[in-house]
């Protein structure tokens, strides 16, 4: 569900609007719920561990309860991004989660639906905290060719920032993105790319051909692990990567409700799109071949991200895990906007829920 207050402000706007004797006491608790939204700390409330946000739970395709692939990661009082799809930056805000506290993305590949939302995080996070440093970019080689795009792209509204609000609120030198380029690591590797005190980012090569370099994450904070997949097909690199781990959030298409989709457009006489549904079925795990790497992982959860196709309505979602109970013996969940898994520090529990 959406974050408590910022539901709560849109509904006291609403009944401002419409009746019109209810303004003052409405406005009072607009303003009282807009301070207690940025008051709040997402991660001084949370319990030492590492903690998982999907900030965007979907893929390419519009879905009303899934935005653009986008993963929080908050371990202690860091806070991290893996991909910034459409509809990042403003479900961080809309899940409790300030913008101004990201410390840096890391890009899985350069497709559209994974980067697009770059922009607005940059500037959200610039101007929501007075950053006096670019956000910090990684991903692997080409990564610089993507930042310098959105950085001359939003060089002119950083300008207008600057003037309108003044160099402490939008300070010059921290405008825009500043790219981490590492290699694409061989089969078998998995170097660290980014380490902070406990937590420790990992980077390892995933199957995601034609589309190359593409690479999925492992996530390391006092005792408790999180892979991220990635765009991929099924990787035996992965499942090498995820051994024991307490989270395995994996990306997965249905290739039945493609290819249903897909008839219907040639029905319609949708040429492209045949075409596209007929390309995107190699390269993506399945939900039965994402069960069986995190069986064969022995992962403890398994969470499913980067939805393909839409999953609009509930039958949907039981035709989307046909045969994955099968598959892994683990407890699972289809992803959402919002959807939040705790791993406290040193322990064995995974605490699922919703923001």
């Amino acid at each position: 569900m959406i974050h408590r207050s910022v539901r709560t402000i849109a509904a006291l706007l609403a009944i401002a609007l419409l009746l019109p004797a209810c303004r003052g006491p409405v406005l009072g608790m607009l303003g009282r719920q807009a301070e207690s939204a940025m008051r709040a700390n997402l991660p001084a409330e949370l319990p030492d561990g590492l903690h998982v946000l999907l900030c965007g739970a979907g893929g390419p395709m519009p879905d009303p309860k899934r935005s653009g692939p986008c993963v929080a990661i908050i371990a202690g009082e860091s806070v991290v991004m893996i991909d910034s799809g459409s509809g990042a930056a403003r479900n961080l805000a809309r899940f409790g989660l300030q913008p101004g506290l990201v410390e840096a993305v890391f890009l899985t590949h350069f497709h559209s639906d994974h980067i697009d939302g770059l922009g607005e995080v940059a500037t959200l996070r610039w101007v929501g905290a007075g950053w006096t440093t670019p956000l910090p970019v990684f991903g692997p080689e080409g990564v610089g060719e993507v930042v310098d795009g959105f950085n001359r792209s939003y060089r002119q509204d950083q300008g207008y920032r600057t003037e309108h609000h003044g160099t402490k609120v939008a300070p010059p030198l921290g405008a825009g993105l500043e790219a981490k380029s590492f290699s694409l690591p061989a089969n078998g590797e998995r170097p660290v790319v980014f380490e902070k005190g406990d937590l420790r980012i990992m980077s390892f090569a995933v199957d995601h051909a034609p589309v190359s370099p593409a690479v999925g994450y492992r996530i390391e904070y006092k005792g408790r692990t999180v892979v991220v997949s990635g765009d991929t097909a099924k990787s035996p690199n992965l499942i090498a990567n995820s051994m024991g781990v307490d989270l395995l959030v994996h990306e997965a298409l249905s290739r039945t409700l493609v290819r249903t989709i897909q008839d219907a457009a040639k029905r319609a006489g949708n040429d492209n799109m045949v075409k596209i549904t007929g390309d995107i079925l190699d390269y993506h795990a399945s939900p039965v071949e994402a069960a069986q790497s995190a069986q064969e992982a022995g992962a403890d959860y398994l969470l499913f991200y980067h939805i393909v196709p839409p999953l609009p309505v509930a039958p949907l979602e039981s035709i989307y895990l046909e045969g994955v109970g099968d598959a892994y013996s683990g407890k699972f969940r289809i992803g959402v906007d919002g959807t939040f898994i705790s791993l406290p520090a040193n322990s064995e529990a995974i605490q699922v829920g919703e923001r």
